[in-house]
């Protein structure tokens, strides 16, 4: 799956052009690497969003296309 949907089927970013323009601000990192909106994630890859100063971690648990939202924290773990 491509890092730019993941983060919105996750609901950690809340639209894919957002995500799509932080992956091309560099702000979007998977494995400690620089990832672009199309970049595939797999399961337990870390992914780390970066907001201003502050970071975020979180680590892949399931891969689906289509989650309620109310399951959407059922896709990763926060570090």
């Amino acid at each position: 799956m491509r890092i730019d949907k993941f983060l919105k089927v996750s609901r950690i970013i809340k639209r894919r052009t957002l995500a799509k323009s932080f992956c091309e601000a560099g702000r979007i990192l998977i494995n400690g690497k620089t990832a672009k909106a199309g970049s595939d994630v797999k399961v337990e890859d870390v992914i780390t969003v970066l907001y201003g100063s502050n970071e975020a971690k979180y680590k892949v648990k399931e891969l689906l296309e289509h989650v309620p939202k109310d399951k959407a924290q059922d896709l990763y773990t926060e570090i």
